[in-house]
């Protein structure tokens, strides 16, 4: 057991040394480069955890590895649930039923097409199609740390589906703009901000492609994304019962009983507590920083647990899979927000 008083200093010292990893990735991405490419924390950890995986990892002691496994398990799923203090009920009630139906809309026929096109057409593996279109559909690299618990998949696997989310999500954040200005995007400033904030992959590339346009769209996108956030919860749950259902063993350890993800379900309880705006708004503040740190270890320690070996075979199938997923979220949420804005 990784917290015995025999393995206690041991497993603690592998924390604090994914900590510190950590600590640097949030130094790094505080430098104006990457602020400006919204490039968050949580990605540049994952880089430098899988740099230190391949290079250095052999030199580490076997007995601080339980203190990285504890990092991508236990600290992941706190700190998805820590995550619910960045939204709030009051967020849905700003956008009204268009931000909501969207949102829905575009997180469940995302994460469909997505599982059809990566498992039918491709025949590519069931759990990286999963974490593509879970990373694609809701939040990017965030719900892909909050479906790997759920899935029990390889580290590894949830690198993959992360770097699709990083090219596509940056790419986004420049070419939004770039259409909207060239006229080729016709929407009034919230409809664009419902485009973005329900197509765009990450929070931050939201933030970054809606200031782009200016603060009206960046504030209703990101009311909009973060509803999208707030889906994390009952796919979970719909995804761990569709599973069961189905008899989809993704992983050779799945369970055969109905495991609902206790995480998420804390995780809503947080947003509606925080929807009371008891908390004042500096001490949310400071939790929402903690709670990336948190994150960025998470990520940081995945890393350290993934072998570029692994990604033999693999070939260019995520790529394709996050591209079909890539032009349905640009084309098919154009038309989607168009719709429904005209409800």
């Amino acid at each position: 057991m990784a917290f015995t008083k025999e393995n206690r200093g041991n497993t603690l010292s592998g924390i604090l040394f994914v900590a510190l990893f950590s600590m640097a990735a949030m130094f790094i991405a505080d430098y104006p480069f990457f602020k400006n490419l919204a490039i968050s924390p949580l990605i540049i950890g994952i880089v430098i955890g899988v740099f230190y995986a391949n290079t250095l990892r052999s030199k580490l002691p076997l007995e601080w590895v339980p203190g990285i496994l504890f990092s991508t398990k236990t600290l992941l799923r706190v700190a998805i649930i820590f995550y619910g203090f960045r939204l709030t009920f009051q967020n849905i009630a700003e956008v009204g039923l268009h931000g909501i139906l969207i949102s829905a809309i575009m997180v469940t026929t995302t994460f469909i097409i997505g599982y059809l096109v990566g498992t039918k057409i491709f025949k590519f593996d069931k759990e990286t199609t999963i974490l593509i279109s879970a990373g694609s559909s809701i939040c990017g690299a965030a719900a892909i740390l909050a479906t790997e618990p759920v899935l029990k998949s390889k580290p590894y696997k949830s690198v993959i589906a992360v770097s699709t989310v990083v090219i596509f999500g940056t790419l986004s954040m420049f070419l939004y703009p770039i259409l909207y200005k060239a006229g080729y995007i016709s929407f009034g400033d919230t409809e664009m901000g419902l485009f973005i904030g329900g197509t765009i992959h990450e929070v931050a590339h939201v933030v970054g492609a809606g200031n782009a346009i200016n603060n009206s769209v960046a504030t209703t996108a990101v009311v909009v994304k973060m509803i999208r956030v707030m889906m994390i919860a009952p796919f979970l749950i719909i995804l761990s019962i569709w599973l069961v259902k189905t008899g989809k063993k993704i992983s050779s350890k799945a369970k055969t009983k109905i495991t609902i993800p206790w995480f998420a379900v804390i995780f809503i309880g947080v947003a509606g507590f925080n929807s009371l705006n008891i908390i004042p708004q500096n001490i949310i503040s400071d939790i929402n920083s903690a709670d990336t740190f948190l994150l960025t270890m998470a990520m940081t320690a995945l890393g350290m647990e993934t072998n570029v070996k692994k990604f033999a075979g693999v070939g260019l199938k995520p790529i394709y899979i996050a591209s079909i997923l890539y032009l349905w979220l640009i084309f098919g949420g154009y038309f989607v927000t168009k719709f429904i804005y005209q409800l």
